[in-house]
């Protein structure tokens, strides 16, 4: 449940894009929390604040933060006025938690593109490419560039990992190369809002004019280290989605040379899940060119391999760094490599 700590802002540290890091005062102890000022408004050094520690006290690697839940003594003001283009949304994500925020979702009645939204019917064979962990995302998007320069590639989040997508550093320093961010299910904080991972890929293509959409959680994943007890399972009904929707779905598998745990080894068991087992609609599963691997059995799907000649290069010149489950590019180069050789069959199928 949750540990709850109250403390005095002493510094100010990074921002980003939704998000500001601070250090915190709490008893004898100094402790480093973030802040999402759209919804407890913004620290300043002297701050009381409200912290829920639970991450921080267990040693969570991507959510090792102490989390800010309010600023009680300088509440920020309210939202735009009742009847306003900001405030006319009804989405109610991260429902019934003490911060739900209430955002205007893409196809709501008060939406400027509602009428886009309510005659989109099909994804007219546009891409999308899955992945299970966020740290894929700069890879697919590096080849996809590097062979497409021109594409426009949409980022549609999943609600597995994080929910705001301002916890991202990586969206951030992305987001000059993405067409837009949508925030789907109980995620929140994209460029647009939806309510399903279906709105969410229409708005892609027919909001958004994306020739590309890439599917994946945000960062910081749930995992038990059992067969099903993975958040990123989820992407295998995003196949299913994007198949349904009339786009041809494409899965990155994920495997690792690195990871010292053998369920990871090769290709994890959470590919073999997701895609074999959850992924109802064919797919094309991509298997980058000499991987050293077997592939589980994935019968239902196209394998399709993919030269990899150029592509660390592209990869090398990502704009965020290239980092999963703390390792990098060199660490675990089957990793992105994987992972870019399916951008780049996106933007081979792009036309």
């Amino acid at each position: 449940m949750v540990r709850w700590r109250s403390g005095t802002v002493l510094s100010l540290g990074r921002t980003w894009r939704g998000a500001a890091e601070l250090q915190v005062r709490v008893g004898t102890d100094e402790v480093r929390a973030l802040a999402y000022p759209d919804l407890v408004g913004s620290p300043a050094v002297g701050d009381r604040v409200l912290l829920n520690v639970g991450a921080q006290v267990m040693g969570l690697g991507t959510g090792g933060y102490a989390m800010v839940v309010a600023i009680p003594d300088r509440l920020p003001a309210d939202p735009a006025a009742p009847g306003t283009t900001r405030d006319a949304g009804h989405l109610v994500k991260a429902r019934y938690t003490p911060l739900q925020p209430i955002l205007l979702g893409v196809d709501e009645e008060a939406s400027p593109h509602r009428a886009t939204m309510a005659a989109a019917e099909s994804l007219d064979g546009m891409p999308v490419v899955t992945a299970d962990l966020h740290s894929a995302l700069p890879a697919i998007l590096a080849a996809v560039h590097a062979d497409r320069p021109a594409a426009r590639v949409a980022y549609v989040m999943l609600d597995g990992g994080a929910l705001p997508a301002w916890f991202s550093r990586t969206l951030d320093g992305l987001a000059p190369a993405l067409a837009g961010i949508i925030t789907t299910g109980q995620s929140f904080g994209g460029t647009l809002e939806a309510s399903t991972v279906h709105t969410g890929l229409l708005a892609a293509r027919h909001v958004l004019a994306a020739d590309i959409a890439v599917v994946t959680q945000g960062p910081g994943n749930l995992g038990t280290g059992t067969t099903w007890g993975f958040s990123g399972v989820s992407v295998g009904e995003a196949i299913n989605a994007g198949a349904t929707l009339g786009g041809r779905a494409i899965g990155s598998l994920r495997v690792s040379s690195g990871d010292g745990r053998a369920r990871h080894q090769g290709v994890s068991h959470h590919s073999a899940t997701a895609y074999g087992r959850v992924a109802l609609a064919p797919a094309d599963i991509v298997v980058p060119a000499g991987l050293p691997f077997p592939l589980p059995s994935l019968p239902r799907h196209r394998i399709v391999t993919v030269p990899t000649d150029g592509l660390a290069d592209a990869l090398r010149a990502s704009p965020v760094p290239l980092s999963t489950m703390g390792r990098s590019y060199d660490q675990d180069p089957w990793y992105f490599l994987a992972a870019a050789a399916a951008g780049r069959h996106a933007a081979g199928l792009v036309v």
